[in-house]
């Protein structure tokens, strides 16, 4: 079963209105290795919003919002608890190294 009333703000990208059920059938086995139902829960929410957002389908912001995080911060320990990292390119490299030769470090 899957029931959603939910809107995207087409000028922020960001997902607003009430929440979607879905109802997913497991064999028991997984489900005692999932603990409580309110883990459960969670660890699904966790899951699929970290999945959507290592494919490009969630912004960071987006992700915060969905997980219901109050500030960037924890999304970035959440990322790296779940060992995801944004990519670091050379560029980046050079614009930081940049940026310290301007502070004098």
């Amino acid at each position: 079963m899957i029931t959603s009333l939910i809107t995207r703000d087409l000028a922020t990208g960001i997902w607003y209105g009430q929440t979607m059920e879905i109802t997913v059938r497991i064999p028991d086995a997984l489900a005692v290795c999932l603990g409580s139902t309110d883990d459960m829960e969670r660890r699904v929410l966790e899951t699929i919003a970290l999945e959507e957002f290592k494919l490009g389908h969630l912004s960071k912001s987006e992700l915060k919002h969905v997980l219901g995080f109050e500030v960037l911060d924890e999304i970035d320990g959440f990322l790296k608890q779940h060992s995801v990292f944004e990519p670091y390119t050379p560029a980046d490299f050079e614009r930081e190294q940049r940026a310290l030769d301007q502070l004098g470090l």
